[in-house]
């Protein structure tokens, strides 16, 4: 069948439209963006919708055309995320894997083989890799050449499982026609970099490629497992012109080969039809095949309704038992002998041979028993088994003929499906459920029948899809560690924030009630400082003032000095308040301190003695008011207390430190205080996070020092 609008990448089938109308418009298109996933996708939709069997060959090809429009813009995204995973994000990537996972539930199984048959060809040993091997079929006539398909032998590991044994490392194939012995280089598995196969059968595609014969050299073997000699081994050469293989049955030549003595491995069966698998389709129903009753020997008849050229023929065996090991050697039902003929005669009258089949061996029988015929035009097809009973299964009177499914081939074209087949005699099957109808179903014990090479392409593609699989979990594995460690990290860092949270609410909470504390504590310190020497003044004039009630001049002059006391303790309260908060407030240290010394200490003898006046500037505003407040307790304490007639204050400042030093000649501090400090002098020095201490000098009186560190970092200021 000619190709038209199609593409074709290794490993991946052609979509194929009616080689009667051409479609100009959509050929470039689809040559420019359809990509091999949605082209195999699309391929196995198209040949499984039932849609299009409903339709006329116009209609259905416009349908296709148009699917085939519709989903050729999501190929081009679905092709550029198999490029590189690592550019693919996760949810790509799964989505990448789900795809896998859903295509391999749809393509075909790995069903290998089990009991006796040909293996295929194997060429002498070798003990290095270079030696060259190869294999040349002749196909007889100069014919299009598609696409070719090795099937490597396999071997059964026993560790790894089954695997493909001594399949060329490297190759090449070539095609000429008769009377050129060189041929034309068609494909180098080099330059197109393929890959090993694993078990799957392995496509080259030859686009444009023809010739009579074709030859495979293999320019570096591999080893086989048994013994580590290089070998050129292959079990089955599919060469396919549209749907047909052309090299089936052909004659051939190779370089060298060898015989065993299980007659196994032949060069002749590189080229039998016979398949290390078993047709196992992920779709369609499963059937039972059809078996005679033990002892019969029917023949087969099927009416295709109308006349077809018929070309190929397919015999699909009868399913073996599921047993290890089987019941029979594989060919059950499958007579030693039999002719096929067609007709177009219902009475066969005009009987033209088809097929003449012999199996001269236990190796000439297998799953598919494929067969190239002279193009015959037929509606009637019959069977007639020429013997009773299969050579190789035992016994005279167990014989019986059974197929899971006969497949009659026109231009590329099962027409044999879903018609009506009959036995002569009519034959009562083995079993009620085996009927004649399972001959020509389209299914076999697995499900639906597939054309040959679709089924070897969806082996293929499971091949391809198996290996990028672990690919793609690999990736995802390694993003979700990522992804858990970041996780890890994040948990921890929320569980570190949560408790930084709950430490900052409950180090604000704590901090809070300092404030609070120190705030109480300030305001008292304040208030008792600021407005204890004012009403001490005040209670003094109220006494002076009783006393001087008979002298009015006296009594004013007091009273007056009475009112003074108290707008100025009025405005000390005020003062006390918005202390913090007022501007201007202490300023100019030095000359608060000098003014209130002057003012407490006007009956006094009072010196003042500074160290690092421009240190003193830069103290804050709460350490200067702080400070002065410390020192007017101070002088305060010596005017209610201590009875001294001389005071000398000393104020040191350095950038480490600020000491203040008072020192009065009065009565001292009685031993009666706790370390001689006064309470109110405490709590001064508390709120400046400072040291007081007291000291009785030999000469009398008390020295009371301040010593206050500078510093540059606090967090409770």
């Amino acid at each position: 069948m000619a190709e038209k609008g199609g593409v074709r990448k290794r490993g991946f089938p052609t979509l194929r439209l009616d080689p009667d109308i051409a479609y100009p418009p959509f050929k470039g298109y689809f040559q420019s963006f359809t990509k091999p996933p949605i082209h195999y996708a699309l391929n196995n939709l198209l040949s499984r919708l039932p849609l299009f069997d409903t339709m006329n060959p116009s209609q259905g090809n416009i349908a296709k055309c148009l699917l085939l429009l519709a989903a050729a813009l999501a190929s081009v995204s679905l092709a550029a995320g198999t490029e590189d995973l690592s550019e693919l994000n996760i949810t790509q990537l799964e989505t990448k894997l789900a795809s896998i996972d859903a295509e391999l539930k749809q393509i075909s199984q790995y069903s290998l083989r089990s009991g006796i048959g040909a293996i295929g060809h194997r060429s002498d040993g070798h003990r290095t890799s270079d030696a060259r091997e190869w294999i040349e079929i002749d196909l007889g006539a100069e014919t299009p050449i598609d696409e070719i398909v090795l099937v490597p032998t396999i071997w059964r590991h026993t560790n790894e499982g089954f695997r493909a044994d001594a399949f060329p490392a490297e190759f090449k194939i070539y095609a000429g026609n008769e009377g050129d012995s060189d041929g034309t280089l068609i494909a180098d598995s080099k330059k197109l970099s393929i890959s090993h196969p694993g078990i799957a059968p392995l496509h080259v595609e030859t686009p444009g490629a023809s010739g009579s014969w074709i030859r495979i050299e293999a320019t570096e073997l591999s080893q086989r497992a048994f013994d580590g000699l290089y070998v050129f081994q292959l079990a089955e050469i599919l060469v396919f012109n549209g749907q047909e293989n052309v090299a089936l049955k052909r004659p051939l030549k190779t370089s060298s080969k060898v015989y065993d003595l299980a007659r196994a491995w032949d060069s002749s069966f590189v080229v039998d039809g016979f398949l290390p698998y078993l047709m196992d389709a992920a779709i369609g129903e499963k059937s039972l095949a059809y078996v005679s009753a033990l002892g019969t020997s029917p023949t087969l008849v099927i009416d295709l309704g109308a006349p077809y050229p018929i070309n190929r023929i397919h015999l699909h065996a009868v399913d073996q038992s599921d047993t290890v090991p089987q019941a029979y050697a594989g060919d059950l039902g499958i007579p030693n002998q039999l002719t096929v003929e067609g007709a177009l005669n219902p009475d066969f009258s005009d009987a033209r041979l088809l097929l003449e089949y012999k199996q001269r061996g236990i190796n000439d029988t297998g799953p598919i028993i494929m067969r190239n015929v002279p193009v015959q035009l037929c509606r009637y097809i019959r069977l007639v088994p020429e013997n009773k009973a299969s050579a190789f299964e035992p016994g005279s009177d167990k014989f019986r003929v059974g197929f899971a499914e006969i497949e009659l081939f026109s231009e590329g074209v099962n027409v044999a499906l879903n018609k009506e087949a009959s036995s002569i005699p009519p034959s009562t099957p083995s079993n009620s459920i085996r009927s004649l109808a399972a001959l020509t179903d389209g299914n076999n014990l697995y499900g639906k029948v597939l054309p040959i090479r679709d089924w070897l392409v969806e082996l293929s593609r499971r091949h391809a899809l198996e290996t990028e699989r672990p690919l793609v979990v690999a990736e995802l594995n390694q993003r979700y560690g990522k992804q858990k460690k970041i996780l890890e990290r994040t948990s921890w860092l929320a569980i570190a924030l949560a408790v930084g949270i709950a430490f900052t609410i409950l180090f604000d909470r704590n901090l809070r009630m300092r404030q609070a504390s120190r705030m109480r504590q300030r305001f008292a310190a304040d208030l008792h400082d600021e407005l204890g020497a004012n009403l001490h003044a005040i209670g003094l004039l109220c006494d002076l003032a009783i006393e001087s009630v008979d002298s009015r001049e006296e009594l004013i002059e007091l009273l007056e000095r009475t009112r003074v006391f108290t707008e100025r303790s009025g405005m000390a309260a005020r003062y006390c308040t918005n202390m913090l908060e007022a501007r201007g407030i202490c300023e100019d240290l030095l000359d608060e301190m000098d003014r209130t010394s002057r003012r407490l200490l006007a009956d006094l003898d009072h010196s003042f003695e500074i160290e690092g006046e421009e240190t003193l500037e830069t103290l804050s505003p709460r350490k200067r008011i702080d400070l002065f407040l410390f020192y007017k307790e101070s002088l305060t304490n010596i005017i209610r207390h201590s009875g001294a007639k001389r005071v000398h204050t000393h104020l040191k400042a350095s950038k480490r430190s600020v000491q203040l030093s008072i020192t009065d000649d009065g009565i001292g501090i009685p031993d009666t205080i706790p370390n001689r400090v006064p309470p109110s002098l405490k709590r001064r020095a508390r709120l400046l996070h400072a040291q007081v201490s007291t000291d009785c000098p030999a000469s009398g009186g008390t020295k009371i020092t301040l010593k206050v560190k500078r510093r540059r970092f606090r967090i409770f200021k």
